[in-house]
C-alpha cells in the first residue's frame, strides 16, 4: 500500500505543475489582450491627437515606400530595355547580296547570338527615309550610300559578353564595322543602383523619425501616468509589467500609421495617374502607376507597426529606469 502511494506522488506532482504552467500562461495571455484593449481605449478616447500622431508617421512611411514602388517599375523597364539591346552589324560598300547572305548565315552561326535579321542596304535606306520623313529629298540620290547590315539579339546581354562578341563579329571578312550602344542601359543601371540606395537611406532616415515620433508621444505617456506607475512598482510590479501597454500602445500607433500611410499612397496614386498616363501615351509607350500589392502592404504594416512597438520600448525602458519607487 505505501508503495502504491509512493509510486503515485511524483505522478500528481507533475501533473499539479503542468497545471499551474497552463494556468500562469493563461493569465499571461489575459493581461496581453486587457492590456491591449485597454491601451486601444486610451487612443479612441482622445482621437484628434492620436491621429495627428499616426498620421506624422503615415507621412514618414510614404516617401519611401514611394521611391519603393518607382524604382520597382524601374526595375520593370529595365528589363524590357536589356531583352532591346542589340548589335548591329554593317557590311563593307563592295559586297555583294550574296556574300552578304553568306556572312549573315556565319554570323547567325555564332554560338553567342540568339536572333539575327538581315536588313538590305534598299530597305535600310527606305527606313532611313520614313523614320526622317525625307522620301521626297532623299529619292534624288543617284546611289545608295547606306550599306547592307545584321541586327543581333545576343544570348547574353551583359556588357563584357556583348563587347567580346563585337570584336570577334568585327575580325570577320566583309565586315565594316560593329556598332554596339550600351552607354544608355548602364546610365540606367546605375540610377537605379542609386536610386536603391537612396531608397534605403531615406528608409532608414525616416524610420528613425517613426521611432521619435512614438517615443516622444510615449514618453508624455508615461510622465502623464507616473504617480500611477510607482504605485504598482511598490506592489512588486515588474518592468515588464509596466510596460506592456505603453508596448501596445506604441503598436497600435505604427499599425495606425502604416494604414494611413496606404491611404496617401493610393490617392497619390489615384492623382498621377491620369498626367503619367498622358505623358507615357506622348512617347508612345504604356505606363501606369504602381500601387502595393497584397505582400508590399503586409511588409509595410508589419513594418510600421515594429518600428512603434521599438519606439515605445525604447522610451519607456529610458523613462523606468530613472523612476524610482517610494
Amino acid at each position: 500500500m505505501s508503495a502504491s502511494r509512493t509510486g503515485q506522488t511524483p505522478l500528481r506532482g507533475a501533473r499539479s505543475q503542468r497545471a499551474r504552467l497552463v494556468s500562469r500562461l493563461r493569465a499571461w495571455g489575459r493581461h496581453h489582450r486587457a492590456m491591449a484593449l485597454d491601451s486601444l481605449h486610451r487612443l479612441v478616447r482622445y482621437p484628434l491627437g492620436n491621429v495627428l500622431t499616426m498620421l506624422a508617421i503615415a507621412i514618414a512611411l510614404v516617401l519611401p515606400a514611394a521611391l519603393w514602388l518607382t524604382l520597382d517599375s524601374a526595375r520593370l523597364l529595365d528589363a524590357e530595355l536589356t531583352e532591346s539591346a542589340t548589335l548591329t552589324v554593317y557590311l563593307a560598300n563592295d559586297v555583294n547580296v550574296g556574300q552578304a547572305q553568306r556572312i549573315h548565315e556565319a554570323v547567325t552561326a555564332q554560338p553567342a547570338v540568339e536572333q539575327t535579321r538581315f536588313i538590305t542596304a534598299e530597305e535600310g535606306m527606305a527606313e532611313f527615309q520614313h523614320s526622317l520623313g525625307l522620301e521626297d529629298t532623299l529619292a534624288g540620290l543617284e546611289t545608295n550610300p547606306l550599306p547592307a547590315s545584321i541586327v543581333i539579339q545576343p544570348d547574353d546581354v551583359a556588357p563584357a559578353a556583348m563587347q567580346t562578341l563585337a570584336e570577334r563579329l568585327g575580325k570577320m571578312v566583309g565586315v565594316d564595322e560593329v556598332r554596339l550602344d550600351l552607354a544608355w542601359i548602364e546610365r540606367l543601371r546605375h540610377l537605379a543602383d542609386l536610386g536603391r540606395r537612396l531608397a534605403l537611406a531615406l528608409g532608414v532616415l525616416f524610420g528613425l523619425g517613426v521611432l521619435l515620433v512614438v517615443g516622444n508621444t510615449v514618453r508624455l505617456s508615461v510622465e502623464s501616468r507616473r504617480r500611477e506607475i510607482e504605485v504598482v512598482m511598490l506592489i512588486g510590479a515588474t518592468h515588464a509589467f509596466v510596460r506592456r501597454p505603453f508596448l501596445y500602445s506604441g503598436a497600435w500607433y505604427g499599425l495606425g500609421g502604416g494604414f494611413l500611410a496606404l491611404v496617401l499612397l493610393r490617392l497619390g496614386g489615384q492623382w498621377l495617374a491620369l498626367p503619367v498616363a498622358s505623358l507615357a501615351e506622348s512617347y508612345g509607350a504604356a505606363f501606369s502607376i504602381p500601387s502595393l500589392d497584397v505582400t508590399g502592404s503586409t511588409i509595410l504594416l508589419s513594418c510600421s507597426t515594429l518600428l512603434g512597438w521599438l519606439g515605445a520600448w525604447l522610451a519607456v525602458t529610458r523613462h523606468l529606469a530613472s523612476i524610482k519607487p517610494g
